[in-house]
């Protein structure tokens, strides 16, 4: 058997993008936002065109501050993204947002990087720069979760304390649903990769253990940290 992983030529690849096209079609014929959609598509294709070209230089540098300014960048980045939900609250809550997603992520990616993996480097960047982005996009996704629904909440009149639960419940619900579903309803991207490349399957288990942990930490803290500093904010407001 060839443990090898098939390349995809661009020809194959444009086939992919046939139920793409499907849904943006739906979306057209059931008058929703099909502009939205396509630039997310769009922007999708041409991130990750630009990021198979930048990885590839990334990968081959030895430079522990291009690193952390890559970190810095990815921090940054879902920090504003999570609040896309609340944007009349953005620019106010952006330094929650860092901060929760830099301790809850930050927190995460140094105990698998250094405790579990050992690397060697400590910034090795074939293992830091997709760790860091699995953590980070999984914390950002828990905020921006816990951050739209505490603000519905909070806009039904229901109290902060019992608010702050049900943003936290709901912003844990996609992590938590992906572990009843590892392994049963599906196999997660890092494993698939792994023994697409030849991993033996067990070993590629372990790796995704490891993942599925780091997510669903990531994803806690930093949740729980946002909605901690939101409702101190939302207090010292009624002040």
């Amino acid at each position: 058997m060839n443990n090898t992983i098939q390349t995809i030529s661009l020809t194959h690849l444009m086939i992919a993008f046939i139920p793409v096209a499907v849904i943006l079609v739906i979306l057209f014929k059931w008058s929703l936002n099909t502009k939205s959609a396509f630039y997310a598509v769009s922007r999708m294709l041409g991130q990750l065109l630009l990021v198979g070209y930048f990885l590839t230089y990334i990968f081959d540098s030895d430079n522990a501050m291009i690193i952390l300014i890559i970190l810095m960048v990815m921090l940054v980045s879902s920090s504003w993204i999570a609040l896309r939900m609340v944007k009349t609250r953005r620019r106010t809550l952006f330094y929650n947002a860092f901060f929760a997603i830099a301790l809850g992520g930050g927190t995460v990616l140094f105990i698998i990087s250094q405790w579990v993996l050992n690397l060697d480097p400590w910034y090795f960047p074939r293992y830091m720069v997709p760790l860091a982005g699995m953590i980070f996009s999984n914390s950002m996704n828990s905020v921006s979760l816990a951050a739209e629904r505490l603000y519905a909440e909070l806009n039904r009149s229901v109290p902060l304390a019992e608010a702050r639960k049900i943003a936290l419940q709901a912003a844990l619900i996609p992590i938590v649903n992906s572990l009843f579903a590892v392994g049963l309803v599906s196999i997660p991207g890092m494993m698939t990769g792994q023994i697409l490349s030849g991993v033996s399957p067990l070993i590629a288990a372990r790796y995704q253990i490891m993942v599925m942990c780091m997510i669903f930490g990531a994803a806690g803290i930093s949740a729980a940290c946002f909605l901690g500093l939101a409702g101190a904010g939302v207090v010292a407001s009624k002040k």
